[in-house]
């Protein structure tokens, strides 16, 4: 049974999860209450007429940094893009929400989850990529920072490989900022193609335990 929560700031163990993954439903989107889950493997993910449903699935992508695939026709590509961090974070989840997804109607991402991740943007634990063309943002991604794990949320572009170039990027920043691997949440053919691998949830949150207190660089995420 998916246990409901209340006003205590906890959740369920992620393998309380049901087949589906989801671990929990209800609550609300306190900077707090939404960091905790981030720090225990679980994450929000839901429609606007759904209450909060918290997920921790089995089995979970990750990737570690050194998997990831850097193809040659991409690197040549990466020159044409000007990258930055945390320049746009409101602007790249607009552009994430209104990406139409197959199978998906409406967005995940509503109004009150961007604002409750724009909170933790301003207290340093929410980061954005974002690839500009021309002056132009034509591509980025977000994701939430803890310890030396990066979880990597969603990703958009107006314009071919713009997300690729702007998670290319981050990639080399992640490692030579300390940063131990990528927890990318749900199976894409996509992200595997880059590196990312399908394990199991219990030595997913093996790898995020042994790595959510560690301290990364402290020129990590410094506006470029």
């Amino acid at each position: 049974m998916i246990r409901k929560l209340g006003y205590q700031l906890s959740f369920p163990h992620p393998d309380e999860a049901n087949e589906d993954g989801i671990v929990a439903y209800g609550g609300d989107l306190s900077p707090s209450r939404l960091y905790l889950a981030y720090r225990e493997g679980i994450f929000p993910w839901y429609s606007a007429d759904d209450p909060i449903l918290w997920w921790s699935p089995d089995p979970r992508l990750i990737l570690h940094l050194d998997d990831f695939k850097l193809r040659p026709s991409l690197k040549k590509r990466m020159k044409h893009f000007d990258v930055r961090f945390d320049t746009a974070f409101v602007e790249v989840l607009q552009a994430c929400a209104s990406v139409h997804r197959p199978g998906q109607h409406g967005t995940w991402l509503q109004p009150e989850l961007i604002e409750a991740m724009s909170v933790l943007n301003s207290l340093g634990k929410a980061h954005s990529v974002e690839a500009y063309y021309k002056g132009e943002l034509v591509g980025g991604l977000y994701g939430v920072s803890v310890g030396a794990v990066f979880c990597g949320e969603s990703m958009f572009a107006k314009k071919s490989d713009a997300s690729k170039v702007a998670f290319a990027v981050l990639i080399g920043k992640l490692k030579e900022w300390g940063y131990a691997f990528v927890d990318a949440q749900v199976p894409t053919a996509h992200l595997k193609s880059l590196g990312a691998i399908e394990v199991y949830r219990d030595y997913f949150l093996e790898l995020l335990y042994a790595n959510r207190d560690k301290e990364v660089s402290a020129e990590a995420w410094k506006v470029y």
